[in-house]
């Protein structure tokens, strides 16, 4: 297939995916929940470490006095004792770290659940909630919570192992990193359609409707990503045009500010709306490929050019 062609099919999926968003304006809501809840997130863990770089310090004589006693048990040699202060700190500082990292995987799959709950009623003509979607995932919690602490120990330990080697390692563990967002591309939607909390199982499931429905490699999904960045590449163009049209005005501000204002709203609302289209576009290849169902806003020619579903 021809780019052409390709960027043809682009927009047609584009088109496709956004008459659903446009039936059911409320799965608009959904990333703005989760943009909201990752502020929460970020503050409720960042701000305890900022306070304690602002303000005052607090006493900190009994640590000291602790690790004196270790000395005077011979636990520790004195000179030993910033080399235990460092490991000690340090281990608390990854603790967090992961803790935070954690936390953020589990609320990030819950709000996930819910979206991609509401995105397979509306691509199947039924209303969309916000409120059900964020039910459903309550009911789906340990599911949520075992995949969340699954996924999220494999991303740890593929970005510990990145840092412990060299840029071939590098190279090699980010391919596995590659590899690993590919087959667990459907865990989200397996967690709704399926009630088995084993994230393995989770994976094997996600995984085989990937080699089962693989054609083309995920053609139409990068082609889908492609052209939201060429509307956003057209977007800075017309932006630019407008910058060097205001630079032959008497007063350029009075033309550059308006435009630069209005084109970081367009920018920003085709951000927005591609990457829920895209989501919609993936909760379509799941129906398609695990139901052999072609939901209303597609056709099966659109869905085929992307996923050639082997036959039995």
């Amino acid at each position: 297939m021809n780019s052409s062609n390709r960027i043809v099919r682009s927009w047609q999926l584009f088109r496709s995916s956004t008459r659903v968003i446009a039936s059911h304006r409320k799965l608009l809501v959904f990333p703005l929940i989760t943009s909201a809840l990752s502020l929460v997130l970020l503050a409720f863990f960042l701000l305890p470490p900022l306070a304690a770089l602002l303000l005052p310090q607090p006493d900190h004589s009994w640590l000291q006095a602790f690790v004196e006693k270790m000395n005077a048990a011979g636990q520790h040699p004195a000179s030993e004792q910033p080399r235990v202060l460092s490991n000690a700190v340090t281990v608390a500082s990854l603790g967090y770290a992961a803790a935070i990292y954690l936390v953020s995987m589990f609320a990030a799959t819950f709000c996930n659940v819910a979206f991609y709950n509401e995105i397979l009623k509306a691509l199947a003509g039924e209303s969309v909630s916000v409120r059900a979607g964020f039910a459903f995932a309550r009911r789906r919690i340990k599911s949520i919570f075992y995949w969340s602490l699954f996924a999220g120990a494999v991303g740890l330990v593929i970005r510990g192992l990145e840092e412990r080697f060299g840029w071939v390692g590098k190279i090699v563990l980010g391919l596995i990193g590659v590899v690993w967002s590919v087959a667990s591309v459907f865990a989200i939607p397996v967690i709704i359609r399926e009630e088995n909390s084993n994230p393995l199982t989770m994976l094997r499931h996600s995984a085989a409707l990937l080699k089962k429905t693989w054609g083309e490699g995920l053609v139409g999904y990068v082609g889908f990503a492609l052209l939201s960045w060429a509307m956003l590449l057209g977007s800075a163009i017309f932006f630019i045009g407008i910058a060097l049209l205001s630079t032959q005005l008497a007063q350029p501000l009075m033309l550059a500010v308006p435009a630069a204002i209005i084109w970081l709203l367009v920018v920003l609302a085709i951000s927005y709306v591609a990457n829920v289209a895209s989501s919609v576009y993936r909760g379509a290849l799941y129906v398609y490929a695990s139901e052999g169902v072609i939901p209303e806003a597609y056709t099966a020619e659109q869905l085929d050019a992307a996923w050639k579903v082997k036959k039995a």
